[in-house]
């Protein structure tokens, strides 16, 4: 039996970088549990599914304009200190969660200091880069 859209799989996947090197991994937890075609994971990652059969592993290559998008420089924004709490003082590289004026969350990155603040970066963390998926689909749940 092979998937196809509106099956419901379960899945094991690895993420790696561009140097081999594991970014994420449902291995040493369970498989990921979603519906293909619903949108609840990569545009890339659920084209490579369909067709693959039960026990089947794949290594795949998805492109930014199947995953993330490509990184988009009109993201990145200086973050005013004077707007910031008094004791925010974020390290080079970490995430924090910020609202927009229109009071949705945000999850950003800092990604240097000025003298007037923090310059950050809205783009998700793999906008832009091509994404390496070992992939193994578990079951078909129907």
């Amino acid at each position: 039996m092979q998937a196809k859209t509106g099956d419901k799989v379960k899945m094991h996947y690895t993420l790696k970088d561009s140097k081999g090197e594991v970014v994420e991994s449902s291995r040493d937890t369970q498989p990921i549990e979603f519906t293909i075609g619903e949108g609840n994971v990569i545009p890339g990652f659920a084209k490579e599914i369909i067709g693959m059969e039960i026990k089947e592993t794949k290594t795949v290559l998805i492109s930014p304009d199947d995953a993330y998008g490509p990184h988009d420089e009109n993201k990145i924004f200086e973050f005013k200190r004077k707007n910031a709490p008094g004791d925010f003082d974020p390290q080079i590289g970490r995430s924090v969660q910020m609202h927009r004026p229109d009071g949705k969350a945000v999850v950003v990155t800092v990604i240097g200091q000025t003298e007037k603040g923090f310059m950050m970066d809205a783009n998700h963390p793999l906008a832009g880069k091509e994404l390496t998926f070992d992939l193994e689909l578990i079951e078909i749940v129907n």
